[in-house]
């Protein structure tokens, strides 16, 4: 059974029809490592967590498992994959390959206000490694790098990228029960700094550095389990 916390911190179903904001709240539940590798959940059970009718699930389920971010199992069970070392390998060189590429973009497109956000979303990542907020860690990240991302203005490349976050984007949970915030990469002040410079080649180069510090945490926290 999830937590409370983790239940209460998944998006709201008001004002969203039931199977977008049931499929939103199972992704945060998915991307932010409240549902762990290789634990494994009844449909059952999560209809009960997130408080929607099974359809709703069943759907929502569905396009976790077309992502790659869910298993099914028998006895109406699903489960997060854990990543082995080819997967994490394979998940390196796309996210090398493409997020760049989205920062190059976005440092070519993105406007002031967008900057300013990401500036915030940072000042609130590092308070978060500050008090050991691992939610808030983890919801700061992706915000970060999604917000960058986003204002590329290239959506088939964005899409792609999402669907890598939710492979890889649980074992950050890992990473973090493994090593705590306060020693997690952090290559934003350089991309930020690039972003001011209208620099898009540091702004690649930062994201570079990024991917491969935290791929490489993730392959120690792994290894040692």
């Amino acid at each position: 059974m999830l937590t409370n916390e983790a239940v209460s911190s998944v998006r709201p179903l008001a004002r969203r029809p039931a199977h977008q904001s049931v499929y939103e709240q199972l992704r945060d539940l998915i991307l932010f490592g409240e549902l762990a590798p290789g634990q494994a959940v009844t449909i059952q059970g999560l209809t009960r967590d997130l408080g929607a009718g099974m359809t709703p699930v069943r759907e929502a389920i569905r396009r976790m498992t077309s992502n790659g971010a869910l298993s099914m199992q028998g006895n109406r069970r699903v489960i997060v994959p854990e990543l082995t070392e080819s997967c994490i390998e394979q998940l390196e060189f796309m996210r090398k390959n493409l997020e760049p590429e989205l920062a190059h973009r976005a440092a070519l497109r993105i406007t002031p206000a967008a900057k300013d956000a990401l500036k915030a979303c940072d000042d609130a990542l590092n308070k978060a490694i500050a008090l050991g907020d691992i939610r808030g860690y983890l919801t700061q990240n992706y915000r970060f790098h999604s917000g960058l991302y986003a204002a590329a203005d290239a959506p088939i490349l964005l899409a792609t990228t999402d669907r890598l976050w939710l492979r890889f984007g649980p074992s950050l949970r890992v990473v973090c029960g493994r090593f705590g915030t306060a020693n997690l990469p952090d290559k934003h002040a350089e991309l930020l700094e690039a972003l001011a410079a209208g620099d898009p080649d540091a702004a690649a180069r930062a994201v570079v550095g990024d991917v491969e510090q935290g791929m490489r945490q993730i392959r120690e926290a792994l290894r040692d389990i």
